[in-house]
């Protein structure tokens, strides 16, 4: 009976459309015809050039259309008086919320078939796709999706009307689009608290990198919600009380929160290993056993700190946890420190054996490491390199799919549906 939920089976399949037709044509472009593009490498991954920009629409439509269909499920029973019938039926504050939950998800689960019909697509057409991978992004989209209705079940408990819950919802998303802001900005604390907000989640698992930590975070604040909407669910308790048990189960959750961030297990799930080293390098990492430091002279904004970052010290991290990483610099965006002879140095400490270096790839991170750390560099094999999965052809049908029988197919559904419980 909802209409918001039919609105969004609606609007999600053209949304998928969208971006997988574009993304399918750009592969296609870029694998040239008859599959000669090898030696491109990476940008022929099917998770970085079709699947992560596919299942997007997921996330558009988690923050923009699912609050409407959870704030409407949970503070629709007040707004008509339901709410207080149900009440005297017996049944718990925590399991009616829960049910009201299970039956979101299961909501979105049935929204997620845009993406999963993409995937039928692409195989149709020949194209790769490796399970590990695909199941680590579902996942992601799948955790998203239970943050935002974990989000909105508590706060449309918490208001007096939907629209009141909508707004506080969405604010709260804006929130954490700040919280990344200020990240990229500024650093330090907020960097770090920017790496655990649903959108520095989403983009992790959509490049097959799965962290305990954020994973973990991500469940608990998924029970935070409705654990908090089953509390003011109860209508005949104490506001008082209720405030009580709030702050309680707050503070419980900011100190499991807290506890997750020391985890440090992490899997790359992707075919192209994208967020690891090759093996052997690995393999010769993990025999270093004294302490590394790495000091790095450049800016939050300056491209090489980016480029240094992702290429290299994000897959350091991985395998060296416990390795410091220190950024001196007198700006946030570098651009007056370009004279600074010091500036763009990368300073290497290992047992007090020091290099330096001003290379911000992979390889000469490496090689620095390998240098003070007197280990000897793993030989190079081409069973190494990722050789990509070429696939020259066109999208035919998806328009045909997305545009026309996806949105005829929910249309004449929720018709159907609606005369019949009416």
């Amino acid at each position: 009976m909802s209409k918001s939920w039919w609105v969004l089976l609606l609007a999600i399949g053209p949304l998928t459309g969208m971006s997988f037709i574009a993304s399918a044509r750009t592969y296609a472009e870029v694998s040239g015809l008859n599959g000669s593009a090898a030696g491109v490498g990476e940008a022929l991954a099917p998770l970085s050039g079709v699947w992560a920009p596919t299942f997007s629409a997921c996330e558009l439509a988690a923050v923009f259309l699912l609050p409407f269909v959870a704030i409407g499920l949970v503070a629709g029973d007040r707004q008509s008086g339901a709410l207080r019938l149900e009440l005297q039926q017996g049944m718990s504050s925590a399991a009616r919320i829960a049910v009201k939950a299970l039956v979101l998800l299961a909501g979105w689960m049935v929204a997620m078939l845009a993406p999963l019909s993409a995937i039928l697509l692409w195989k149709i057409y020949g194209g790769s796709a490796y399970a590990p991978e695909l199941f680590t992004l579902a996942l992601g989209h799948i955790l998203n999706a239970g943050l935002t209705i974990s989000l909105a079940c508590s706060m449309a408990s918490f208001t007096e009307h939907p629209s009141t819950a909508a707004i506080l919802t969405l604010g709260f998303t804006v929130g954490t689009w700040i919280v990344s802001f200020f990240g990229s900005i500024q650093g330090g604390w907020w960097e770090r608290a920017a790496g655990y907000t649903p959108a520095a989640m989403v983009a992790q698992l959509q490049r097959g990198l799965v962290r305990l930590d954020v994973i973990s975070i991500a469940l608990i604040l998924t029970l935070c919600g409705p654990g908090l909407a089953a509390i003011w669910m109860r209508l005949g308790v104490a506001e008082r009380r209720r405030i009580c048990e709030s702050a309680a189960l707050v503070t419980a959750v900011a100190v499991a929160i807290f506890a997750c961030t020391w985890l440090t297990p992490s899997w790359d799930s992707s075919e192209n290993r994208a967020n690891s080293f090759p093996e052997s390098d690995e393999r010769a990492l993990r025999s270093i056993r004294e302490p590394l430091s790495i000091e790095v002279h450049l800016a939050q904004e300056d491209p090489r700190r980016v480029d240094l970052e992702n290429r290299a010290l994000s897959k350091l991290m991985r395998i060296l946890p416990h390795t410091q990483v220190r950024y001196v610099a007198a700006t946030a965006i570098g651009l007056f420190e370009q004279s600074n002879p010091g500036y763009g140095e990368i300073w290497y400490d290992v047992a007090g054996r020091k290099t330096m270096s001003r290379a911000t790839t992979a390889e000469g991170v490496l090689e620095a490491i390998y240098a003070i750390a007197q280990v000897k560099p793993p030989v190079e094999s081409d069973d190494d390199v990722f050789r990509g999965h070429p696939l020259a052809v066109a999208p035919r049908g998806a328009g045909t799919l997305f545009y026309v029988v996806w949105p005829a197919v929910f249309l004449s559904s929720a018709i159907v549906l609606r005369r019949r419980l009416i």
